[in-house]
């Protein structure tokens, strides 16, 4: 039985980030979508919220288990008897990334392999940085998240007011 882990922020999931689990969660027996506690990004929801939306978005998977970790990713892997991290790639700038992180990884634990999937063609463009940013800016984003997702984000911007010095910076990995 292989046991696989999809780990990220997934601040907030996208169809994208949904492409891959599904995809994943056929190929493995068990898919541990894994969402990481502490990344070093400014947040827009919490591990609670986030993975809310991961539960909703896996719940007619009975092979996808929902769960939040914190500390090295491999460890984590190993606490879960994973032999694979499942990770998910749009662009080349990701392969670059991925493919150093894989390295790493396999420094610190050679029984643990990397698999990638390439998003689907459709949901190349959309990262959790590039949706936020349309939705700040006041774009449409129901092409790219479930319902449940875009109505969160409408509320937490609502809650974050127009012009306040508390809103969410965001950074974008690809600048």
């Amino acid at each position: 039985m292989t046991i696989a882990i999809y780990p990220g922020s997934f601040d907030p999931i996208h169809y994208g980030h949904i492409d891959i689990a599904t995809r994943a969660a056929k190929i493995f027996d068990t898919l541990i979508w894994a969402v990481y506690d502490r990344p070093l990004k400014n947040l827009l929801f919490s591990v609670e919220e986030r993975l809310d939306f991961m539960k909703q978005a896996a719940r007619d998977y009975s092979n996808i288990k929902v769960m939040p970790y914190h500390g090295l990713t491999v460890e984590f892997a190993r606490s879960q008897n994973a032999t694979v991290m499942v990770r998910g790639l749009r662009v080349t700038y990701d392969f670059e990334v991925e493919y150093q992180t894989a390295l790493a990884n396999r420094q610190l634990a050679e029984d643990i392999d990397t698999v990638c999937l390439m998003t689907s063609l459709k949901y190349a463009f959309v990262s959790s940085s590039t949706l936020k940013e349309i939705a700040f800016l006041g774009g449409a984003i129901s092409e790219i998240v479930p319902p449940y997702v875009e109505a969160a984000v409408k509320k937490r911007l609502v809650a974050l007011g127009d012009g306040s010095s508390d809103k969410v910076s965001l950074v974008s990995l690809r600048e």
